[in-house]
C-alpha cells in the first residue's frame, strides 16, 4: 500500500482520492526534521497545502492506533481569511479524517452561529473558522481552546492584509503556550515574520515556492494593448476561449463594478465578487457559477481567496497584479488537480517592460500574443458549432417527431441555417480594436483623406509615443472617432497626424475646450495645427522655439482608479 509512513486511515483516504504520491509541500512537512515542530511554510495556491497541514497535525489528533479518541475540547484549530477558504479547508479535512473518526466543526460568518455553538458543545477534534467568528465564539465561551495542541494559520499574509491582526492575537493568546503553530503564507512580509517571532518557538522554515512556481498545468499568455482597448480585449479573449468558467481579476471594487456592468450589458452571464458585496450576495454569485447559470466571475484579489471552482479553466488579469506572488495566487485559481488552465495578462503598452521583468523574476514563461480579432473569433465559433452539432446525441420520440414536422415545412438546408443563426444570435459580438485603426505612414490616401489638415502634438518617441495609445487620446480630446484620424507620424520629440479638412474645425474647437490650464495629465498635452510633417529629422527642440516636450507619457487607464478591494 502507498503512504506506508502515514496513519492507515489517512493513507487510505489519499489513495481513494486518487493520490499516488505526495506533492512537494506535503512531503516536506512529513520529513523527520519537521516532526513536532512549529513550521513556517511558503507554498503556492494549488500546491496541496490543505492536505499538507492536515497530515502535519495528525500526531496531535490521532492516537497510537491511528484513530481519534472521543471528541471534546478541540485539539486542532485552523484559521482562514475568508468564508470560502474556510469551507474549502473543512471539506478537504473531512474526507481526509473521516476514516480516522475525527469530528470537524466549521465556524464562519454568514452561517447559523447558534448551530455552530451547539456543534462545539457536542465536542470536536478539529475546528476550522474565520477570525471574526472564532473570536466571537471565544468571547461567548462557546469555544474552549485550553486543550489545543496545534494551531494553523492558513494564508496568514492575507489575514493580516485584511486587518485581522487583533483577532488572531486574541485567539492565539487563548491557546496553551506549548501548542504547535503552523503558519502557511505565500509571501513573507515583515508582518508575518513578526507574528512568527511572537507565537512560534524554533520554527522550521519550509519553502516549496521554487518548485511550484509558474504552475506547470497553467499556460501563461500576455497581450499588449492600448489602454483604452483593455475592455475590448477582455471581451474578445472571453469570446475566443468560451471557457466553461472564467475569472477576471481587477484591482479595486470600482473596477469590478464597472467591468461587471459592461459585460452584462454586452450579454455575458457574469457575476461579481468584491469587498462591497454581502455574504449572501457572495453565496449567490458562487452558486450561480457552480450551477452554470453564470460563466464569468469578475473579482478583486481578496474576494477571490479560497474560491475553488473545478470548471475554472481561464483566468484573465484585467488589471496587472502588484507582484509575481499575487500573479501566481490569481492564476492558481485554474490549473488545479491535474487539469490544464490558461492565465492571460492584459498589458498596457507602456507597462510591457515591467511585466516582462515580473515574469522573468518569477521564472514564468509566457507567450506574447495578439488580441483575437473578430475574424479569429468567427472562425472559432464555426469550429465549435460544427463540433457541437456533429457530436453523438440521443433523441427521444418527441425530438424526432418535431424534427420530422420541421422537415415537412422547410428544407434541411433552411433548418440547419436557422439553427446556426439562432446559435449565433446568443453570442455577444466581438469588439473592434483600436490597433487596427491608425496609419503610421502615408501609403496612399484612404477614402475621405484626399484633403487633410495636419496637426502636431508635443510627444514623440522620447516619451514612448505609440499610435495605439495616442489614438484614444486624440479621440477623447478632439471628440472625433478613430476612423476620422489619418496617418500618424511619430518623430523624436513630436508627433504629426492628419484629419480630413471637413472635420478639422470642430476638432480644433474641441481641443481648446478640453485643454488643461494646470499643466498636468493628458489634457495638458499640446495639440495644435501644423504644416505637413518634414521628411527629414526634426531639430532637437520638439516645441516651437526649441523647447523640449514633456517627459511623461499620458495614457488612459480605465481600470486603474483608487478604491477598496
Amino acid at each position: 500500500m502507498p503512504f506506508q509512513d502515514l496513519p492507515p486511515a489517512l493513507g487510505r483516504a489519499l489513495a481513494e482520492r486518487g493520490y499516488t504520491e505526495l506533492t512537494p509541500v506535503q512531503s516536506a512537512v512529513m520529513q523527520p526534521e519537521a516532526h513536532a515542530r512549529d513550521l513556517v511554510v511558503s507554498a503556492q495556491t494549488g500546491s496541496g497545502k490543505t492536505v499538507a497541514f492536515g497530515l502535519a497535525m495528525a500526531p496531535e489528533i490521532l492516537g497510537e492506533d491511528g484513530v481519534a479518541g472521543p471528541a471534546g475540547r478541540p485539539l486542532a484549530l485552523i484559521v482562514a481569511p475568508t468564508r470560502e477558504l474556510a469551507l474549502q479547508v473543512s471539506k478537504e479535512l473531512i474526507w481526509l479524517y473521516t476514516g480516522a473518526g475525527a469530528r470537524i466543526a466549521t465556524c464562519v460568518g454568514g452561517m447559523d452561529a447558534s448551530g455552530e455553538r451547539r456543534t462545539l458543545g457536542r465536542g470536536a477534534h478539529i475546528v476550522v473558522g474565520t477570525p471574526g467568528r472564532l473570536r466571537d465564539h471565544l468571547e461567548r465561551g462557546a469555544l474552549d481552546l485550553s486543550a489545543l495542541r496545534v494551531a494553523v494559520l492558513d494564508e496568514a499574509d492575507e489575514m493580516l492584509d485584511m486587518g485581522f491582526r487583533e483577532e488572531l492575537e486574541e485567539i492565539l493568546d487563548a491557546t496553551p503556550r506549548n501548542r504547535r503553530t503552523l503558519l502557511f503564507s505565500a509571501t513573507m512580509p515583515k508582518s508575518i515574520v513578526a507574528l512568527a517571532k511572537r507565537y512560534q518557538r524554533d520554527a522550521l522554515r519550509i519553502s516549496t515556492v521554487g518548485e511550484d512556481r509558474g504552475h506547470g498545468d497553467i499556460h501563461y499568455q500576455a497581450v499588449a494593448v492600448a489602454p483604452a482597448d483593455i475592455e475590448n480585449s477582455v471581451v474578445n479573449l472571453i469570446r475566443l476561449h468560451e471557457a466553461e468558467t472564467t475569472m477576471l481579476f481587477c484591482a479595486t471594487r470600482d473596477s469590478v463594478r464597472r467591468l461587471h456592468a459592461s459585460l452584462i450589458e454586452r450579454g455575458f452571464d457574469a457575476v461579481a465578487l468584491s469587498g462591497e458585496h454581502s455574504q449572501s450576495e457572495r453565496n449567490q454569485a458562487l452558486q450561480a457559477l457552480r450551477d452554470k447559470r453564470a460563466r464569468i466571475c469578475v473579482a478583486t484579489d481578496v474576494a477571490a481567496r479560497g474560491i475553488d471552482l473545478p470548471s475554472l479553466s481561464l483566468v484573465i488579469h484585467v488589471e496587472l497584479p502588484r507582484d509575481a506572488e499575487i500573479l501566481q495566487h490569481r492564476s492558481g485559481r485554474t490549473g488545479r488537480a491535474g487539469k490544464k488552465g490558461t492565465a492571460i495578462l492584459i498589458v498596457p503598452y507602456t507597462h510591457r517592460r515591467r511585466v516582462e521583468m515580473m515574469l522573468k523574476n518569477a521564472r514564468i514563461e509566457a507567450d506574447w500574443i495578439k488580441t483575437p480579432s473578430a475574424e479569429m473569433i468567427a472562425d472559432k465559433d464555426r469550429e465549435r458549432l460544427i463540433e457541437t452539432l456533429l457530436a453523438p446525441q440521443e433523441f427521444d420520440e418527441e425530438d424526432k417527431a418535431l424534427g420530422q414536422r420541421l422537415l415537412a415545412e422547410r428544407s434541411a438546408e433552411d433548418i440547419a441555417a436557422a439553427l446556426v443563426k439562432l446559435h449565433r444570435s446568443r453570442l455577444p459580438r466581438p469588439e473592434e480594436l483600436i490597433e487596427a485603426g491608425p496609419q503610421t505612414a502615408q501609403s496612399g490616401h484612404r477614402p475621405g483623406f484626399e484633403d487633410v489638415v495636419w496637426f502636431r502634438m508635443d510627444l514623440g518617441r522620447q516619451q514612448n509615443a505609440d499610435p495605439r495609445w495616442i489614438l484614444p487620446l486624440l479621440c477623447r480630446r478632439g471628440h472625433i472617432t478613430k476612423s476620422e484620424i489619418g496617418a500618424i507620424r511619430i518623430g523624436q520629440r513630436e508627433t504629426h497626424f492628419a484629419v480630413p479638412r471637413p472635420v478639422a474645425g470642430r476638432f480644433s474647437a474641441a481641443l481648446k475646450r478640453t485643454a488643461s490650464t494646470f499643466g498636468e495629465g493628458e489634457d495638458a498635452v499640446v495639440i495644435e495645427p501644423s504644416p505637413a510633417p518634414p521628411s527629414g529629422p526634426r531639430p532637437a527642440g520638439g516645441r516651437p522655439g526649441g523647447k523640449p516636450g514633456p517627459k511623461k507619457v499620458y495614457g488612459a487607464r480605465p481600470y486603474q482608479q483608487r478604491g477598496g478591494r
